[in-house]
């Protein structure tokens, strides 16, 4: 039998529900920026009940996640749990963990700086963070295939390169766009920090995935 096509996590049910939780979080702060950053456009700035109300649930988010990285490493080396793979397994939750810092980071950017993009620019942004949510959620599958099948991490690692790919192309027509425009050079460089802000988000995805395939071989040996 191919052990290293079987989850990594073997008889440990409550360890493997925890890193199941983080991950879950992880999507859901993908999903929330999305979502609050259409707010933000949508309603003209940072006053929009709907924009503070995500930016309040990725914050509620966060602690959380850093509150199950913790649980998960003690577990790990307390009750001694796959010694083989465990520093591999805590340098992915950090680095995870960092992806859900950014979200976090993000939105407290917009929300304190208030950048006022213009009406033409909305639609590219909005396709910027259509990308950065399918590359950062093909993370998270490669990541679940990383414990249960590694079969399966790489499909879901291309399209995370696919999707980050795609990321930068629309960010650069989108800063090009705006430093082609008449605003001033102030508002131009205010706006282009957000802009690769949020691109930062899908390069580190693709960071993940780039370790991700270096455990996948070092699981399949």
């Amino acid at each position: 039998m191919n052990t290293a096509n079987l989850s990594l996590f073997g008889k440990t049910k409550a360890l493997e529900h925890k890193v199941d939780e983080f991950l879950d979080v992880l999507s859901e702060c993908n999903i929330f920026f999305k979502a609050a950053i259409t707010y933000f456009l949508e309603a003209g700035g940072n006053g929009a009940a709907a924009f503070q109300q995500k930016v309040k649930e990725v914050n509620s988010k966060e602690s959380h996640a850093d509150s199950l990285r913790r649980d998960i490493e003690t577990e790990l080396y307390e009750q001694a749990l796959i010694p083989d793979f465990r520093g591999d397994i805590l340098s992915l939750l950090e680095d995870l963990d960092n992806l859900i810092n950014l979200f976090e980071e993000n939105l407290i950017n917009f929300s304190i700086e208030n950048p006022q993009f213009p009406a033409e620019n909305h639609k590219e942004l909005k396709m910027l963070c259509e990308q950065v949510a399918l590359c950062v959620e093909s993370c998270v599958m490669s990541t679940r295939a990383f414990f249960r099948d590694i079969k399966a991490v790489r499909d879901h690692s291309h399209k995370v390169m696919l999707y980050e790919k795609e990321a930068d192309k629309i960010c650069i027509a989108l800063k090009t766009a705006i430093f082609k425009s008449d605003l001033p050079l102030d508002q131009k460089s205010h706006l282009r920090n957000f802009v690769d802000k949020i691109d930062q988000l899908a390069n580190e995805a693709e960071d993940v995935c780039d370790f991700l395939a270096i455990y996948t071989i070092k699981r399949a040996a």
